[in-house]
């Protein structure tokens, strides 16, 4: 059987891989520790899950609206306007399987062969496939620790061909941590007007923010320009601790969101409708649970620093949100005392081979001398897993 050209050149999610290969080691006894899966450690909320419970109990098991129920897109619409300063009717809200998923409806939507998608590396992994499998083309612009990992509207204009037809921003980001400023937003946004690009903002980590001079600001706010031209992709998997629930949603202008509908009602159609009931539970609930949640993984964060500056050959930008750790090991490349080393991807198997520490190297991420490493875990897990690396590389360097 012949199959698609688009789906074979489609790369396995490195992440999930690496994860699967911890949880098979330690299902077959191995002492492993893994700092791979962006997921927190956390349960979901104790009233998310009770208002799963009663929609169960009461019947709600049956298909609802393709793009979610009424109530549900309009708790969206109240979040939007209450911490992002966002006007959007429910019309324009489609909740989607994941912000993954959300994320392929919108490259579904507006990409056509040969479009250009401008992605600043680092990125999160599944970004360029999806661009790829719409029949667009990934462009990437390589970013520096100068900058914080952060691109430059400079750096994104100088990108631009007659080709281009969209822009990926995601902050706080995945995996550098990195978070946009005003200004630097502000400065994206003018090229994105001025070229008459769409902006696919992801701003899932909103809620994990831990600097408070570089608080999350939405781009879509700026004005009625940028406005039209933006999809805010969000969900609830990273601030909730809702992951396996699978609820994201996009935010965009009305004839954009019906398109994104329309692709959504043959692929899947609605979400499930439990997650629904859940979800409306967890934005119209207490926020005390997300920001506890966000003050420990501070915490995980400041250790997470401290420990990692103080190992030899490992170079870092302190990340400003989400839960990953972003480590240059370039300097370690070639000049191990007995270990074959020459790249991301052999640091990341010798060290799971020689300590049990399964870490994501970054070449998928669009940044060959980098690892990532999630603190999304157990305090005790992370000080176990931080004294095996920083033995392994004692050892060998």
């Amino acid at each position: 059987m012949r199959y698609s050209e688009k789906a074979l050149k489609v790369k396995e999610s490195s992440t999930l891989a690496i994860t699967a290969k911890a949880k098979a080691m330690k299902a077959a006894g191995e002492n492993v520790i893994s700092f791979s899966i962006g997921e927190p450690d956390f349960d979901t909320p104790a009233h998310i899950v009770e208002a799963a419970k009663k929609a169960l109990e009461s019947g709600f098991t049956k298909y609802t609206d393709s793009s979610g129920i009424l109530k549900l897109r309009e708790a969206i619409c109240a979040k939007l306007k209450k911490d992002n300063g966002l006007d959007y009717e429910p019309s324009q809200i489609v909740v989607s399987n994941g912000a993954k998923h959300a994320i392929a409806n919108v490259c579904a939507a507006v990409l056509n062969p040969g479009d250009e998608v401008i992605i600043p590396a680092p990125y999160w992994l599944t970004y360029p496939e999806v661009v790829a499998l719409a029949g667009g083309v990934p462009v990437i612009i390589k970013t520096d620790k100068a900058n914080s990992y952060k691109a430059t509207a400079k750096q994104i204009e100088a990108a631009v061909t007659p080709k281009t037809k969209a822009l990926f921003i995601n902050s706080p980001n995945n995996p550098s941590g990195s978070v946009y400023s005003e200004n630097e937003l502000r400065a994206i946004a003018d090229v994105v007007i001025k070229h008459d690009l769409l902006i696919i903002a992801d701003e899932i980590y909103e809620k994990l923010i831990y600097d408070p001079s570089s608080p999350h600001v939405s781009i879509a706010s700026f004005s009625k320009d940028i406005y039209d031209r933006a999809v805010v992709i969000n969900g609830l998997s990273k601030s909730y601790a809702m992951t396996g629930w699978r609820m994201g949603y996009t935010a965009s202008p009305k004839e954009l969101a019906k398109i994104i509908g329309n692709i959504q009602s043959h692929q899947t159609s609605n979400i499930n409708s439990i997650t629904q009931m859940a979800s409306i539970a967890a934005m119209n609930g207490d926020q005390g649970c997300v920001e506890n949640m966000r003050k420990e993984f501070a915490k995980r964060r400041d250790y997470m620093v401290e420990r990692i500056s103080a190992i030899k050959g490992f170079d870092m930008a302190p990340p400003a949100g989400a839960f990953y750790a972003f480590i240059d090991v370039s300097a370690l490349f070639g000049n191990s005392k007995a270990l074959k080393v020459t790249d991301a991807a052999d640091f990341a198997a010798e060290l799971i081979s020689k300590k049990g520490v399964a870490i994501v190297p970054c070449a998928d991420f669009g940044c060959d001398d980098f690892i990532r490493l999630s603190y999304a875990m157990a305090m005790d897990e992370i000080k176990e897993g931080m004294d095996r690396i920083e033995t392994f590389v004692k050892e060998n360097w």
